[in-house]
């Protein structure tokens, strides 16, 4: 991938994750025993990114994501819960996706970012109402992460096993370590596993 192919395509995510973000807003609350969880559609894009981009052009996607949301409808407040829950999503994922493919799957990996996502807004939300006692909350939001962290992950892992660019970007990645477009692809490519 080549420079401007790398700019085009993290612009091409942000975008995406926000227009699903701003389409998720939009539809009927799914949860009606747990106020404020959400599906997480937009950790699609996160995860895709995670997975066919280095993890400095991942963060970026991320940030992009937070600024336009925030742009397109946001306010100081939902920017805090959303940047906490952002960022304590990413850095788990991270995390655990260092572990290795062999060690825990995409799917796995979505689970652990919807769940640190809910910690990191609970986070906030325990330091606007300044008591802790928001935590004990966090036992139904983990267990609506869990089944939004699963639906996302089967998703993310889809398009990117189904989808020819996603895919060689994967290959690129994980298998030269790198999407800087050296070295062509190979026969091997073609036959890769689902990644769950």
């Amino acid at each position: 991938m080549t420079n401007n192919q790398r700019i085009a395509y993290i612009a091409l995510l942000s975008a995406q994750a926000v227009i699903i973000g701003l389409f998720e807003r939009a539809i009927p609350f799914p949860f009606a025993i747990a106020p404020g969880a959400k599906l997480g559609l937009a950790n699609i894009i996160t995860l895709m990114a995670l997975y066919t981009l280095p993890e400095i052009d991942t963060l970026k996607v991320v940030i992009l994501r937070l600024l336009l949301s925030t742009f397109f409808g946001g306010t100081i407040s939902t920017f805090m819960y959303s940047a906490m829950g952002a960022i304590f999503s990413f850095l788990s994922m991270l995390a655990v996706k260092k572990l290795g493919q062999n060690h825990v799957s995409l799917i796995g990996v979505s689970v652990t970012g919807a769940i640190f996502h809910n910690i990191g807004q609970l986070t906030v939300a325990s330091w606007i109402a300044k008591t802790w006692t928001v935590f004990l909350y966090l036992p139904i939001l983990s267990f609506i992460g869990i089944l939004a962290g699963v639906a996302t992950g089967i998703m993310a892992n889809y398009l990117i096993t189904h989808v020819e660019k996603l895919n060689y970007y994967f290959y690129l990645r994980n298998v030269h370590g790198n999407v800087d477009g050296k070295g062509e692809r190979d026969e091997t490519s073609s036959n890769m596993g689902r990644l769950s």
